[in-house]
């Protein structure tokens, strides 16, 4: 399925937001995603079902200042 990510498209056969992230070796620990715009809980990761154009933002924390 063809999905977007921080902006890209990608095509995947994840089909939950925590597959996707392991699938492109991002560690579900140090991230905070939304989907479509929305905040997801981390505890909602396993959970949530990916539909073709979705579109998932990654973020990470940055430091300094």
């Amino acid at each position: 399925m063809q999905i977007f990510v921080n902006g890209q498209s990608l095509t995947t056969q994840a089909t939950h937001l925590d597959t996707l992230l392991s699938e492109q070796q991002i560690d579900l620990s140090v991230v905070a995603c939304a989907v479509d715009g929305q905040f997801i809980a981390k505890t909602q990761y396993s959970t949530l079902r990916l539909h073709s154009g979705m579109r998932v933002e990654v973020l990470s924390p940055m430091q300094g200042g």
